[in-house]
């Protein structure tokens, strides 16, 4: 009797792991896959987008663009050809909340160097001051990667028209001159088809955690 019910007990135990290993496949292939949103123009606060654009619902992507990094080379879209890449605007002589920016940018080189599929890009909108000799000290001073991470500079009313026109994350600053603009603490999340795929707070540490979540979540997507 007693081997009966121990040759029973081994059955039970073996099915109710198979039962747990079927169960689980099931919710595998039922669960809902997570896939980010695509972010267009008519979706974005207003303040960081050009009006000529405020009314686009669809197939909003990065424009092409030439500028040159801290290295005096020349950056366009094919540098981030296939490349998810994270990108915000900021300024060397910037002492409120870039600091903060650059640190947690430093984090996220730091987090993603061995990848290759992701890349930075920091635009200045302050490129009458930010020269490739400011740019490439303050690369120097914050230990970027010079194959992870471009900062850029070039043409003052292209990097306008990139940020209201295409990354929509800065603000238009009024009477301050021609394409002068007041950047905000965005990081903004770009996929290989150049489409907008997250906003991320670059001073709050939990969204640096959430940005490098979603950038599994695009991988896997992809």
């Amino acid at each position: 009797m007693l081997r009966f019910f121990s040759y029973y007990k081994s059955f039970a135990i073996v099915l109710l792991v198979l039962s747990i290993v079927i169960i689980s496949i099931f919710y595998q292939i039922l669960k809902p896959r997570e896939v980010l949103p695509i972010f267009q123009p008519a979706q974005v606060n207003e303040e960081l987008v050009d009006s000529t654009i405020q009314h686009v619902k669809k197939y909003h992507t990065i424009a092409d663009f030439s500028l040159i990094n801290q290295n005096g080379k020349t950056v366009t879209q094919d540098t981030y050809n296939n490349k998810i890449y994270i990108a915000d605007f900021f300024f060397t002589t910037c002492q409120t909340i870039c600091p903060i920016m650059t640190d947690h940018m430093v984090i996220l080189q730091n987090q993603l160097k061995l990848d290759p599929d992701v890349m930075l890009l920091s635009h200045t909108v302050t490129p009458e001051i930010d020269s490739v000799a400011q740019l490439k000290k303050y690369a120097l001073n914050k230990g970027v990667l010079d194959s992870k991470w471009n900062l850029v500079t070039g043409d003052k009313k292209e990097i306008y028209q990139l940020a209201r026109k295409s990354y929509l994350a800065v603000k238009s600053y009024g009477d301050g001159g021609e394409y002068d603009m007041i950047h905000t603490e965005n990081f903004i999340l770009v996929d290989q088809k150049k489409r907008i795929r997250g906003y991320y707070d670059g001073t709050l540490e939990e969204d640096i955690e959430s940005l490098l979540n979603d950038i599994d979540i695009l991988k896997k997507e992809q």
